[in-house]
């Protein structure tokens, strides 16, 4: 059992970070429907970074990652600023205009992008199984996805072509952020890692906040104790330790393996939308979820 564990660490640390972000998905949408999703997205990674400076403060004795060698700072900002800033906010900009659930669809195009810039980039091949345990996850997620009949979403084919771009560039943030990951992360510690991810990203919100002149709405987001409540939450589960897990995972196994399973979060959304928003689940979704955690076991083979 102990070898099979160590054998597949980062297959685990995936899964691991697909719970996490799970929570942190209820949590941020709440936070967003409080005081926005500019205001979520700044003030998450700002939140994040605090927990994770305390963290590595306690655990390696920095506050600060300073002793990340420049090879380090440049890729790692880089993944920061293509996943946190282009990455979530082409996404969120798709939510407006084709949905959430058709946005989701989109975006399970991450694991096979990711692949494709894991092979360019850094050499990374897959074997034929891993093929066919992508292949089965992407298709229980997008029965999944598609099953569940949003409120205001119809059933169309007739979708805004600048909304599917936007998901599109979202799927393609999240697939090369996390590959630069990858490349810059090396030997260095994970934790240490985000935050040099996440303070890219900061800093790049801060420019474009500045640019679109929306600081004022940002600054009143602070004083709506709910929607910080909402946005620390997420800030916990999501910036501090489930990005700090997917660092870990895609050090620890190839990178379209750890993309595909923490693409598993559309799915693990069900039962607790179920058990805590009463939330009907039909036999598409279950058929959904059954398929897809069948493709995710493919990868513990």
């Amino acid at each position: 059992m102990g070898q099979f564990i160590n054998s597949h660490q980062g297959e685990f640390a995936s899964l691991l970070t697909a719970f996490l972000w799970t929570i942190s998905a209820f949590a941020f949408e709440s936070g967003s429907n409080k005081i926005g999703s500019l205001a979520v997205n700044i003030y998450r990674l700002i939140i994040g970074l605090v927990f994770l400076s305390i963290f590595n403060l306690v655990i390696r004795g920095i506050i600060l990652p300073v002793d990340a060698a420049p090879f380090n700072w440049i890729w790692l900002s880089l993944s920061g600023l293509v996943g946190f800033v282009l990455g979530d906010l082409c996404l969120f900009k798709s939510y407006t205009i084709i949905g959430s659930r058709f946005s989701m669809l989109i975006m399970t195009l991450v694991p096979p992008i990711t692949t494709f810039f894991s092979w360019i980039l850094i050499g990374e091949k897959l074997k034929l199984i891993h093929f066919f345990g992508m292949s089965l996850t992407f298709c229980g997620i997008a029965i999944a996805i598609f099953s569940r009949g949003g409120e205001g979403e119809k059933l169309s084919l007739k979708l805004a072509p600048k909304g599917i771009l936007f998901a599109i560039g979202g799927a393609i943030g999240q697939a090369l952020g996390m590959v630069l990951s990858k490349i810059g992360i090396g030997d260095y510690n994970p934790f240490a890692a985000t935050q040099i991810r996440i303070i890219s990203g900061i800093v790049g919100f801060i420019v474009l906040t500045t640019i679109l002149s929306r600081w004022r709405p940002v600054l009143k987001a602070a004083g709506n104790k709910s929607g910080m409540a909402a946005t620390t939450i997420g800030a916990f589960f999501g910036p501090f330790l489930g990005v700090s897990f997917s660092l870990i995972a895609v050090k620890l196994t190839e990178a379209g393996i750890a993309a595909t399973i923490m693409a598993l979060t559309p799915v693990l959304i069900i039962p607790p939308a179920v058990m805590f928003y009463k939330q009907k689940v039909t036999l598409a979704e279950i058929i959904g979820a059954v398929i897809s955690v069948a493709g995710v076991a493919v990868f513990f083979m």
